[in-house]
């Protein structure tokens, strides 16, 4: 960045943070905006919620001490300006990058990014594990409940988790336990949606600030001691009082807050998140409570750019320029995308099925049902951040008779095993499982790569997975899973974010069941036939014709044939077409352990090759970097094919 008369650039250390003026301060945050909104426009990332969040992380950083206190943020796509000042101004154009930083905390990256995330949801339980572990290494007895053994916490644990995150059961189960533990958590709810009545805020703002003020903590505390010491009678009247006291604030707050109060935490604000000032007084009284606190901070997603803060949900995330140092654009020219193909074609057959219905985790647009919400509006739930919810009401909705579609990423499916099990397949329930982002996937990080789902869906009996590689194939499979003809059960489509071939007359064949296709078959020089057969999951095509073009030059000709089932598998069928050659390379978008290849290996012989992921390598970096990577470019296979 520009470092004439810049404050950013100027920071090296919070300690530099807490020596600026509130004017000062206010010229910083415009300053990371600016990067920011900068950064994004060239790499991509996620742009709204960061731009929400500069204010309240200064004001973070200003009143506790990092690393010695802990800061996590729940899903942490809002971390840009926390990486700003940490120390990372000079690497931030490298951000989502291969060999950059990453877009979301990482330990391995800074010491000050406490704790991994990407998904959401996972803040609260993970402070309460490292305030917990703090007690033990104290040797103190983390269920005790009392707040006295507190005083003067070595390090003070602060969960940053905004409304959307706090949709999610993970966040309701740490919030119960954590208010039953009566642990020195603050926890800052990151308010950018509900609207709140300003006289009710102010009021509510007053007196809940004013019992965060240290008089109030101190006299609380002294009554507190004064009664317990009372024998028999003296904690019931502590218990009585403290009724008494929750009943005030639940007539005053009104509902909003009862339920925070009554889950056993001091509830502080609405604050406004914008105005460094006042968030700050806020955490400086708060971190001087020792039991559960939840500050309400209200912010503004997309603030300071206009189009963001007129239309947050489609600033979320955006895809870059492709103009970022050593980043390499993902271009898909012409072609749609899968998640278009399914949008489509899902749209159409509920037109003349009017059992079909949608489901979504909070990812209208990202999974292609923002089409089919306006459309069928009365068929189309989002049921916010949670994903295993999802999952069950889908099979309330089957087995209430109708053909629910659940669009969940490939990455957020691992949350929702324990229900795909246990509530759709052992009833043997019809819920489609439209699994998009499956395979690699560019800019977000290890978290967000969808290379585990054939492992995991795979040791599922009786569900059935399909990976289509163009879109007419994919209309063809999604036919297939609402056919009145096919058995009835779960059944899941594994699809990329990736350019959607369309081949005519390609790969349009009836599916039966367990078999895949060719997609094309050569003959070498001498006639005969080739040699080795190449078996790919759908969303390889691309990378399949390309091995078979490189190797064509070089006078070896290949079969390629597409799955298309991952399971169930015709074990005769299959092994029949393998015997026909001398070499089988099976190219797998997944994982090893666990994947389509190593069970065909077990079928076939440990002659058979297998080429998927790589478990030691980087998962930073755009789709087609990753691909070349890990070995699953056409030139990567080709490789494979010619030594082998």
């Amino acid at each position: 960045m520009d470092s004439n008369n810049s404050l950013l650039s100027t920071i090296t250390g919070l300690d530099q943070l807490r020596t600026l003026s509130y004017k000062q301060l206010n010229k910083l945050a415009n300053e990371i905006r600016a990067e920011i909104i900068k950064t994004v426009a060239q790499n991509g990332g996620h742009l709204a919620s960061n731009l929400g969040v500069v204010e309240l992380t200064i004001a973070l950083h200003r009143v506790y001490n990092s690393p010695d206190d802990r800061i996590i943020w729940d899903v942490g796509h809002q971390c840009y300006a926390h990486k700003l000042l940490t120390g990372r101004v000079d690497s931030f154009q490298t951000l989502r990058q291969m060999g950059g930083i990453a877009g979301f905390p990482k330990t391995n990256e800074n010491p000050l990014d406490t704790f991994n995330t990407g998904h959401a949801s996972t803040s609260i339980s993970a402070a309460l594990g490292l305030i917990s572990a703090d007690s033990i290494l104290r040797n103190e007895t983390p269920h005790q409940k009392t707040e006295q053994r507190y005083n003067e916490p070595s390090a003070h644990t602060i969960a940053v988790i905004g409304d959307g995150a706090l949709t999610g059961g993970l966040a309701y189960e740490a919030l119960s336990n954590g208010g039953q533990m009566k642990l020195p958590l603050t926890i800052i709810l990151n308010d950018n949606q509900m609207s709140i009545d300003k006289t009710v805020g102010g009021v509510s703002l007053y007196l809940s600030t004013l019992t965060a003020r240290n008089f109030y903590q101190n006299l609380k505390k002294s009554t507190e001691l004064l009664f317990n010491r009372i024998p028999y009678i003296g904690p019931k009247i502590t218990e009585a009082a403290s009724r008494i006291k929750r009943a005030v604030k639940a007539i005053v707050f009104i509902h909003r807050n009862n339920f925070f109060i009554d889950m056993g935490y001091e509830y502080v604000g609405p604050v406004d998140g914008h105005d460094i000032q006042k968030v700050e007084r806020v955490l400086l009284d708060v971190k001087k409570m020792q039991h559960p606190v939840i500050v309400h901070v209200v912010t503004q997603k997309g603030r300071g750019l206009s189009v963001a803060e007129e239309k947050p949900d489609s600033f979320h995330a955006v895809a870059g320029n492709g103009n970022g140092k050593n980043q390499k654009k993902e271009d898909y020219g012409t072609l749609g995308m899968f998640t278009d193909a399914f949008s489509g074609k899902i749209c159409s057959l509920a037109k003349n099925n009017p059992l079909i219905a949608g489901i979504t985790a909070a990812m209208e647009k990202g999974v292609g049902l923002h089409n089919f919400s306006k459309l069928y509006p009365k068929r189309f739930f989002d049921v916010g951040i949670a994903e295993e919810h999802a999952v069950t009401f889908a099979a309330g909705l089957a087995k209430g008779g109708l053909k629910p579609v659940a669009a969940i990423y490939s990455t957020f499916i691992q949350r929702s095993i324990d229900q795909i099990i246990h509530d759709v397949v052992l009833q043997n329930l019809p819920v489609v499982f439209a699994m998009d982002r499956s395979g690699f996937v560019g800019g977000d990080g290890e978290t967000h790569q969808g290379l585990y789902d054939i492992a995991l869906l795979r040791s599922i009996p009786g569900m059935e997975i399909l990976a289509p590689a163009t879109r007419e194939e994919f209309e063809l499979m999604l036919d297939y899973c609402f056919s009145p003809a096919r058995e009835k059960g779960p059944i899941a489509i594994r699809y990329p974010k990736a350019a959607c071939p369309e081949k005519p007359g390609m790969l349009v064949e009836p599916l039966q069941q367990g078999r895949g296709a060719f997609y094309q078959k050569a003959d070498d020089k001498s006639g005969s036939g080739a040699n080795t057969v190449l078996m790919f999951t759908g969303s390889l095509l691309p990378q399949a014709e390309e091995a078979a073009r490189i190797l064509a030059e070089k006078g070896i000709a290949i079969d390629l044939y597409n799955l298309r089932f991952l399971k169930p598998l015709d074990e005769a069928y299959f092994t029949k077409i393998a015997s026909e050659y001398k070499q089988v390379v099976i190219a797998e978008e997944g994982c090893r352990n666990g994947g389509f290849g190593e069970y065909a290996k077990s079928l076939l012989g440990p002659e058979t090759i297998s080429i998927t992921a790589k478990e030691d390598q980087p998962l930073l970096g755009t789709r087609e970097e990753l691909l070349t990577l890990h070995g699953l470019d056409g030139a990567g296979i080709a490789k494979v094919i010619n030594n082998n």
